[in-house]
Formats: structure tokens, sequence, C-alpha cells
């Protein structure tokens, strides 16, 4: 599988970075964010220091690419932060991030072990840029799941299998084949304990094939085409708790960004583009297991978002 995954990475780190330093506080701090940005974007958060320039780049990023894919990936973090929060709470000590990107969590979150699973390129830059904010402890696991068995992944790195865990499968599975969703869920299912949590993304299927209308969906395709990461998988969020039910995970709670906004973000800030069509879901791993086979590991996919 070729990397294609830095550029993605680096606009979500770049979002993540921007809402850290916002003026009066964001909805979450981020600090190890602007480290695993180039240097050109570095630059770019330092000067939002300058009175001003926060806001005017902001709504630029909003004209630039309409849809809300800034603000979306705000509320996405913040949303999947509570999630990991109250699952740690709850007695989860590993945490298993696939596809992990640019993601710091395993540097803001205390009391787990963190396993980062991505592709050896990302990762090499990822530790390259983070230098002595990488966290000791932190297992990173390369691995090409195009090719490589997420389960044998995970256990060559020391997963244990009967601990509770948090899966974070974040801005990966609408660049995915249904196969390779399918395989890694199922994979989830037979590693974690039951009550373990899995949390992922993913595109309402009716922006790919043609049968819902959202604002700002087409552009947002139109601009990850043009990078040559199309959306490939969609769910109808109706279908969601079936689906997942058939792959041994029960359905917690499924919000597009849109509705988190209007949870999360302040009156101030509800005017912020974020998107109906991009969603996030948490599920728990159940008692039964139902559904819960192994697809097949060569068939999973983890792409470093």
């Amino acid at each position: 599988m070729i990397d294609r995954s830095s550029r993605t990475a680096e606009h979500v780190a770049l979002f993540r970075a921007l809402e850290t330093v916002r003026p009066g506080g964001g909805l979450f701090r981020d600090p190890p964010a602007r480290r695993l940005l180039p240097r050109r974007h570095r630059t770019v958060i330092d000067l939002c220091r300058v009175p001003g320039v926060h806001g005017a780049l902001v709504r630029y990023i909003d004209r630039r690419w309409s849809g809300g894919p800034r603000a979306s990936a705000v509320v996405r973090t913040r949303l999947i932060d509570e999630w990991l929060a109250a699952a740690l709470a709850g007695g989860a000590r590993q945490v298993v991030l696939l596809g992990a990107g640019f993601d710091s969590r395993a540097t803001r979150f205390d009391g787990a072990t963190f396993f980062e699973v991505d592709h050896p390129a990302t990762q090499a830059t990822k530790l390259r840029r983070l230098g002595r904010d990488a966290r000791p402890g932190v297992v990173f696991a390369p691995a090409d799941l195009g090719v490589d068995d997420l389960g044998r992944v995970l256990r060559d790195a020391g997963f244990a299998p009967s601990v509770r865990t948090v899966a974070i499968w974040e801005g990966v599975t609408n660049y995915l084949t249904a196969a390779a969703v399918d395989a890694t869920l199922r994979d989830l299912t037979a590693l974690c304990p039951p009550g373990s949590t899995v949390i992922f993304t993913y595109v309402d299927r009716g922006v790919l094939d043609g049968t819902a209308t959202f604002p700002g969906a087409a552009e947002w395709h139109d601009a990850v085409r043009r990078e040559g990461e199309p959306w490939t998988f969609g769910l109808d969020p109706a279908e969601v708790p079936g689906y997942l039910r058939q792959r041994g995970l029960d359905l917690v709670e499924d919000l597009s960004t849109r509705d988190a906004a209007r949870r999360l973000l302040p009156a101030s800030r509800q005017a912020e583009p974020t998107a109906e069509f991009y969603r996030v879901a948490l599920a728990h791993v159940g008692v039964s297991g139902d559904g819960a086979a192994s697809g097949g590991g060569a068939a999973s996919g983890i792409g470093g978002r």
C-alpha cells in the first residue's frame, strides 16, 4: 500500500493546532499538534499570536474548503476526547489508535497503554517531529494492513486481549473498501473483550451514491479527490445499528459533526460550518460476540489520517 496519508494527517493537525491557539480558548488543548506540522505550517500557527490573524485564517480556510472540514475535525476531536475519557474512567486500560496519523492523544491522556498502528512512513515522520515530546511507553506498531494481519500486529506489540480496550479509528473508513472496513471491525471484536469501546468515523453513503444531498459535500469530496484520495466507503446511518450488530458490536451513539457542534460549540460559534454527512459512532463490544469472527486480516485497512 502506498502511503498517501501525510497531507490529510497534516490538515487535521493544523486544524487542531489552530483550535489550541484560539484567542480566548478553544474546545481542547493539543500542544503537540504544532510540532507535528511541517515548518511552513508551524510558522502559520506562530503568526496567530498577532491580533486578528487567527480569525482571518479560520475564515479563509472555511471559505477555501467548503463543507466544514475544519470545524468538523475540531468537534469530532472534542467528542472523541470525551468518549475516550469516559471509557478510561470506566476501567479501560488499553487504547488502540488505528491509522493514528498525527493524533497526539497518547501524549494527552494518562492511565492506559497506547498502541499506535499506522504505516511505517507516517510513524517515522511523526516520531521525528515529536522529538522530545514523544511519550515513553507508547507502543508504535508499524503495519501495512493491506497486507498485514491486525491481530498479529497487535499481539506482537504486546496487546493483551483480556484487558478492556478503546479502539479509535478516526478519519479513515471513508478511504477504504467495504471489505476492509468489515474485516477490521470483525478483527477488533475478536481481539477486544466484552465491554470494550470502538469509536469510528464515517461518511453518509448518500454522498457517494447520490441518494442524498448535503450542503458542501460535493465540494469537500471534489477537494479530496483532487488530492488523489477519493471517498470510497460510506454507511446509511439508519442501517448502522444492524451493521454493527452483525459484527459483534452494540451501537451506543451516532452523531453527525453538525449534531456534535450543536452540543459542544458555544452559541457564539454555532455559525461555523460543520457537516451533516460526516459522522462519529461509539459502540461497545457485545457479550455474545455474534458475528465477531475475523474477516481475514489481509483485507483489513488502516490509513494514517
